[in-house]
Parts: C-alpha cells; structure tokens; sequence
C-alpha cells in the first residue's frame, strides 16, 4: 500500500521483549511498536480490561460501534496518555466468542466449580474467583502441559480453532459455551509516540486502515472456522456442553459484584463504564427489533 515507504518487519512474542513487556518497551522505544490485547495491563490500569473483552458485553458490531461511533477510541488513548505512556493505540483485531472454559468433568451447578485451578483471562477471572476458582492467566503455550501435568484443572483460551492448536482436545472431554466472559476480544498494535509523529499522514492513515481492514479480516475468517473444527471435536470424544440457566445467572450475578467493585475503586473504570454502558441502553432499543433470534440448538 505504501510503495514501500513503510516497511514493519515482525518478532515472535518473547524475541526482543516478553508479551507482558510490550507496552513499557513501546511507551519507552525499546521497540517501536507491539501487538497485544488491552487486558494483558489491567493490574496497571483497572480499566484496559473493558478495551479488550467485557463478561456480559457486547458482540463484535456492538464494540466496534462504540469504539469507532461512539466514545470508545477516545477514552482509549485518554486511559493510555493520563496513565503516562507515550503510545498510539490502535484496534487492529477483533474476535467473536470465545468458548468458556474446557474441564474434565461436567459443572452443572456453581458447586462443581469450587476449588478448581483454572488458567482464565480478563475480567472474567474475577468473576471465576468469586466463584470459588483459583485463577491463573498463564499465556498460550503454558497451557497444554498445565493441564497434562495436573498444575490446572481446567482451561479458557480463545475460539475452538485456536484452542485446537494448543490440542486441548486430546486431553480434555467438556468444552464449555457460550463466552459469557468474551463475546468478543479486541487486539491492539501499539506504537511509540515519537515514532507515529515521524510518519507522515499518509503512513498513519495507512497503518490505521489496515488495522480496520485486520479487524475486517479477523471477525471473517474466525466466523468462516469455528463450527468445521466443533464437528472435528465432537468426532474425537469432545462433548460440547451449552451453561444451564443456573450457571449464567450465577456467572451474571458475580459479574454485577466485580463491577460494583472496581467501579467504586477505580474512577477511570467507572468512566469507561459509564460512557459504555450509556451507549449499551442505547444500542438495546435496535437490538432488541432488529434482529432474528439465534439458530436453535
């Protein structure tokens, strides 16, 4: 696209700097830029959790309807530039659900969960620990000898497509939906300030559309993968398993407390999460009339 001009050349994570690393090697020109999802930084800032995937939130046109249409990307870069990083931040990813959790026995009651081990990501952990699970946010390729070693009882990770090259299959006999705790996952590139102020605007308007495009890109190819590999699954002793009325009332119920809590605690989270759940009562009244309801199962 840019003749040229622009060139990024890519490391895989943990070749110049760890994944949890990327943001302060950006902000500090380490390197000049990185890919991540915005909840890799909640324990540095509370709210970067609602830029990446929120339990009970909205599906990937609700997001990006927010980010773009409304007061997402705004309050995006406010979060990164009060909290003193020197970034540009840009969605460049996007995900429908992901499923909820794999185990190796049935949960069909909040009980079931207590005292599991369970590697879990995001806002949903604290939903998960006020559950009666022990979390951990182990990255990707931790996972599998995790679970194959008893360190953990039970996994989320990502969309069935993903989970299967981490062959949680071969090990595992429940797989959990709906992703009660990410209806959809936003990834972001990150890019030093001072670098992004040495491009022209061509070169940023370039970057910026090609992230628009990679979101384009991801929502479309993910939906185009995901049931191919549950049939896969199924064939190989994989019971699907959808979370009774119990389950995602007690999921809802958690959830309300982790936001009462860190709303109170936090008065940029608060922020976020008044403009997002503003725009949500909002995008209710459409939701509600336009659309067929879901394919039974």
């Amino acid at each position: 696209m840019s003749d040229n001009t622009l060139k990024m050349k890519i490391y895989e994570p943990g070749k110049l700097v760890g994944a949890k690393e990327i943001l302060d090697a950006v902000s500090s020109g380490k390197v000049n830029s990185g890919y991540a999802t915005a909840g890799y930084w909640q324990g540095k800032m509370p709210a970067a959790a609602l830029f990446s995937a929120v339990p009970f939130g909205p599906e990937a046109g609700e997001y990006m309807a927010w980010l773009y249409y409304g007061n997402g990307m705004s309050l995006y870069q406010e979060m990164y530039d009060t909290n003193g990083y020197n970034v540009k931040v840009i969605p460049c990813a996007i995900i429908s659900p992901e499923t909820s959790g794999w185990f190796n026995k049935e949960i069909n009651t909040p009980e079931d969960l207590k005292g599991l081990n369970m590697r879990f990501f995001g806002l949903g952990a604290s939903v998960m620990e006020k559950m009666g699970v022990s979390t951990s946010q182990l990255p990707g390729g931790e996972i599998f000898g995790a679970l194959e070693k008893g360190a953990i009882d039970a996994s989320e990770f990502s969309q069935p497509a993903i989970d299967k090259l981490l062959g949680f299959h071969k090990i595992m006999k429940y797989n959990y939906f709906p992703g009660w705790h990410q209806q959809a996952t936003v990834f972001e590139l990150l890019v030093n300030k001072d670098a992004w102020g040495k491009m022209s605007g061509g070169q940023q308007a370039i970057v910026e559309n090609t992230c628009k495009a990679s979101m384009t890109n991801a929502i479309a190819e993910g939906e185009s993968m995901q049931f191919e590999e549950m049939a896969k699954a199924q064939e190989n002793g994989v019971e699907i398993r959808y979370w009774n009325d119990t389950m995602l009332n007690a999921f809802e119920e958690k959830w309300l407390e982790v936001v009462e809590e860190k709303t109170a605690a936090d008065p940029f989270f608060n922020k976020v999460w008044s403009d997002l759940s503003t725009f949500r009562k909002g995008y209710d009244l459409w939701e509600a009339n336009a659309f067929l309801p879901r394919t039974t199962k």
